[in-house]
């Protein structure tokens, strides 16, 4: 059984397709600048050269015709025909209160998409381009939604509301959502497969640490919390978005400014987080750089970031009354041993203990914690694609 995963943004289109027997990967890609002069699609095959294709793609629709171009294509491609394939999977953003699982897409679920444009206005229009793009060039395929929302969907009343006028909640469905719900699942799971946990009950909390970020809490892979918010800007210090803040920051700086609300929420999201700290860049190797210059600001920005995230851990340790497994990923997660080590040595009164020796590693699946540590700690490579490939598995064979 072979999936086609298509991840697509407003100006891009990720696509990857496994083999479902082994789930290894078939061919993966990268469609750039749709939209855009100069839209260029690359597809990478194992054990062969990357085959590059410079051809205008007006819309997802010509994106799509490249990419099933470029899987057919009699030198480059992997399949003869799309027959060959047998559904098709998508990540889509936002579901609001819609849906919390993954689905088969029919006209219900594209117009939930539709309604959700003002929660996910960059990235649920794109989706939404995806999946009418790959309905009309596979046309029978079945296409399968799968909900950055869908994770964060299972946190309690308490733990998603917010304490607004109730009526916001009922009109318009502002609550806690979440997001990186793929990532976080995927993770979520393999700590308890490679930690060797009780899959009914542990307690684990993932760190889905990159230029993005997040933390969840889980309980026997279900979802009791999470950082990120009715949008992605809520929780964490990130690459350019703040986090958490006092609202009022809002008001005040509009005030001082002259700015609009639109004008300071875009601040708030492109232009703080360790950027807007740092004043050197979003790119945490950059400011890590500029740290060990004696940069004091950069070094100001990453050690608020490392105290962020020992915080959500701390909460949602309380949340849970207890941890037995946290797990690092995403880019800086799975790929900055010092990183990972900082923010464990806040978790002395856990009992964590980190092994200097394991730590010292990328990206692979690794237990990073001291043998005689009370937590397990572990580096898990995150694979979204892998998560959607499975859950259009799950629902379409």
């Amino acid at each position: 059984m072979k999936i086609l995963v298509i991840n697509c943004g407003s100006s891009s289109l990720k696509y990857q397709l496994i083999d479902m027997d082994d789930e290894s990967v078939i061919a993966k890609g990268l469609c750039e600048r749709i939209g855009i002069e100069g839209s260029v699609l690359t597809q990478t095959v194992p054990g062969r050269d990357k085959y590059v294709v410079e051809q205008p793609m007006p819309s997802h629709n010509e994106a799509i015709r490249l990419v099933m171009d470029a899987l057919e294509d009699s030198v480059h491609g992997v399949i003869k025909s799309t027959d060959e394939i047998s559904a098709i999977g998508h990540r889509v953003v936002h579901g609001g209160t819609s849906f919390s699982e993954s689905c088969i897409v029919d006209e219900n679920v594209k117009q939930v998409i539709r309604d959700r444009f003002d929660l996910a206005p960059l990235h649920n229009p794109a989706n939404l381009m995806g999946i009418e793009a790959c309905e009309a060039g596979m046309p029978g395929k079945k296409n399968v939604a799968v909900w950055d929302t869908g994770f964060g969907m299972a946190i309690p009343e308490k733990a998603y509301l917010y304490a607004i006028p109730y009526e916001y909640y009922e009109k318009y469905g502002i609550r806690r959502y979440g997001f990186h719900g793929t990532s976080h699942m995927f993770v979520s799971g393999e700590a308890i497969r490679f930690g060797g946990l009780d899959p009914k009950t542990a307690k684990v909390i993932v760190c889905h640490l990159g230029n993005g970020g997040s933390v969840s809490a889980s309980i026997g892979g279900k979802c009791v919390d999470t950082s990120m918010g009715l949008t992605p800007l809520e929780g964490l210090i990130m690459g350019t978005r703040s986090g958490d803040i006092d609202a009022s920051v809002v008001q005040f700086i509009c005030n001082k400014e002259g700015k609009s609300v639109d004008d300071v929420l875009t601040i708030l999201n492109k232009k703080s987080g360790v950027l807007g700290i740092s004043g050197v860049s979003s790119d945490f190797r950059d400011v890590g750089t500029a740290a060990a210059e004696g940069n004091h600001r950069a070094q100001a920005a990453l050690d608020a970031f490392v105290y962020r995230v020992a915080k959500y851990i701390g909460a949602y340790t309380a949340a849970m009354n207890g941890v037995d497994a946290i797990a690092f990923t995403a880019g800086v997660g799975e790929n900055d041993k010092d990183t990972r080590k900082k923010v464990c040595e806040y978790l002395g009164y856990l009992g964590v203990k980190i092994d200097d020796a394991a730590n010292d590693v990328r990206g692979k699946n690794t237990i990073i914690s001291a043998p005689d540590s009370k937590v397990k700690v572990m580096l898990l490579p995150t694979n979204e694609e892998l998560a959607i490939a499975r859950e259009t598995k799950r629902l379409t064979e």
